[in-house]
């Protein structure tokens, strides 16, 4: 969307450009947007231009991701995914592993993540099996994409489910999956909290899995 484009770099502010690259350790250059104004921007663009079609923003959204010369296009991308019309579409699953295979790193993994758990709602049986999948890939991005694909999802996380994509990942060294192991087992807890203290005492959880699964019980 040659629009997004447009107004991202008529809000840019160079002056915050190199210290965003070096914080998100990015090979993409920034515009020096911050993601609220990204969020906001490319909302307004699509409410004014009055564009609802799912074909239309989906293929905005491949067009501002696979061609991204700054970071704060693929924000935009992800922004574009999270629009009512797209929501819970099965179709994308494709396009979300994408993200986190040419992403591969958390901001992108995880906004993908929350759009994985709208499909949680709307296809429960299949984005299972998808994430079941991803839970053993031998890529790190997409076994976090499938650790935290149900993160805001309160009493509707199946536990099940949950227990068995962190099972092949309990043993994993990785920073960012030992992080995501313990950050999904928190947002449980947050309604389940005696489920959590039973399945942290049941299993074999890293230091940092276990600090961060604990933190508020």
């Amino acid at each position: 969307m040659a629009a997004v484009r447009t107004s991202l770099r008529a809000a840019a502010d160079a002056r915050l450009a190199p210290g965003q690259q070096a914080y998100m350790k990015s090979a993409l250059p920034f515009f020096g947007v911050r993601n609220p104004e990204v969020r906001r921007l490319t909302r307004t663009l699509v409410r004014e231009r009055g564009i609802r079609e799912p074909a239309v923003l989906v293929a905005a959204a491949r067009a501002l991701w696979d061609e991204a010369t700054h970071r704060e296009e693929r924000y935009a991308a992800e922004t574009l995914l999270a629009l009512r019309p797209l929501r819970g579409d099965l179709s994308l699953v494709p396009f979300h592993e994408h993200i986190a295979r040419t992403g591969a790193w958390w901001d992108h993994v995880d906004a993908a993540a929350g759009r994985v758990a709208d499909l949680h709602d709307a296809h429960p049986a299949e984005t299972a099996q998808t994430v079941l999948r991803w839970s053993t890939d031998d890529f790190l991005w997409v076994r976090r994409l499938a650790i935290l694909s149900q993160l805001g999802r309160r009493d509707r996380v199946d536990r099940d489910l949950l227990a068995t994509v962190l099972e092949p990942n309990l043993g994993d060294r990785d920073f960012f999956i030992r992080k995501a192991v313990g950050w999904s087992l928190r947002e449980v807890a947050r309604v389940h909290p005696d489920w959590v203290r039973a399945y942290a005492d049941s299993h074999d959880l890293s230091p940092l899995s276990r600090r961060e699964a604990l933190k508020h019980l």
